[in-house]
């Protein structure tokens, strides 16, 4: 790990299919942590977040997928440059991620003690009394009740935050130097999410992790993270200090996922205020056309905002915008 920072993505693209029928999932997409730092990734469904970790992880489907541009740089190391054999050797790691569904991501023939172990002795080489005893120490790092008898249990006995307990104590069992977490808390409830994202906080703290927090939910940002990236179209609207972005969002895309987030706030008749929505929906990346994608929802639209995206903007101290409205030169 350099001083300087733990990750830079630089001018990141991925791109499904081939020749006419090709479409960019991921469009030069930027930017950088530094170490111990939490950076939230947020935006709708569909925007890029999961695709842009599955990129770092050098996970993207390959056919139909592949990365067509940019560098990811760890610790000073280009992870593009790396052999599929040094990949293996750095997922799980020296980066470690944690999937939006526990039950899809754990196998149910296996033990979820085992599924720990195998990471143990891949990466550390442990095995035997020693995997196990490792194995246990992490199921109780993470709350696990009664972790000896949990440790010999499959997935489907576990609930489902147990679930995602075991998923992190995977994780962090070669106690990584950058978590990515996407959506975590898919499916738990309100109780069960607190838990888990309390969990993810005191573990970063405890081992000094980098953490990538990927989700749809400001409120979640605003608790959890230091600086935030909001993707719309496979592209970076808006980064910056997460104070600054959610204090004074820049992009109509940012504001409008800003004004979103549930308060507590009654009309005149004293009944709660309706919710302000962003019209339309996320466009398919098939749909996706020049310029900005953000265009045929935004309510302050330009006429150039549909011919050119705009490069990004520096507006205040390492916040950046991507919005025609924040340009000084504009055509």
């Amino acid at each position: 790990m350099t001083a300087a920072g733990l990750l830079r993505i630089e001018g990141l693209s991925v791109e499904f299919g081939s020749g006419d029928n090709l479409a960019r999932v991921l469009n030069d997409v930027a930017f950088e942590m530094k170490p111990r730092e939490t950076l939230g990734i947020v935006g709708e469904s569909g925007c890029g977040k999961s695709m842009t970790a599955l990129a770092i992880m050098r996970l993207v489907p390959n056919p139909p997928g592949r990365i067509s541009a940019g560098r990811i740089v760890l610790g000073g190391e280009d992870l593009l440059q790396a052999t599929d054999a040094r990949m293996r050797d750095i997922r799980g790691n020296r980066i470690a991620m944690i999937f939006q569904e526990p039950m899809t991501s754990l196998n149910p023939v296996f033990t979820v003690g085992s599924q720990i172990a195998e990471s143990l002795t891949l990466h550390l080489g442990l095995s035997g009394a020693a995997a196990r005893a490792r194995g246990v120490e992490l199921l109780k790092a993470v709350g696990i009740p009664s972790p000896e008898q949990r440790f010999d249990a499959y997935p489907h006995q576990l609930s489902g935050g147990m679930r995602q307990r075991v998923m992190i104590a995977m994780a962090i069992a070669c106690e990584p130097e950058l978590l990515i977490a996407d959506e975590p808390t898919t499916a738990l409830d309100v109780t069960v999410q607190a838990q888990i994202f309390d969990l993810l906080r005191s573990i970063q703290q405890a081992r000094g992790m980098g953490l990538i927090l990927i989700t749809h939910d400001m409120g979640v940002i605003a608790e959890m993270t230091d600086r935030v990236v909001v993707m719309y179209g496979g592209r970076v609207v808006e980064q910056g200090a997460t104070r600054d972005v959610l204090a004074r969002p820049a992009h109509p895309y940012t504001r409008g996922l800003v004004a979103c987030v549930p308060t507590l706030e009654m009309d005149g008749d004293g009944e709660p205020a309706d919710l302000p929505e962003i019209p339309g929906v996320v466009p398919s990346i098939w749909e996706l056309q020049t310029g900005c994608p953000f265009a045929d929802r935004c309510n302050v639209v330009l006429p150039w905002c549909r011919q050119e995206m705009p490069a990004a903007t520096l507006i205040g101290v390492a916040h950046w915008v991507a919005c025609w409205q924040r340009q000084e030169g504009r055509p």
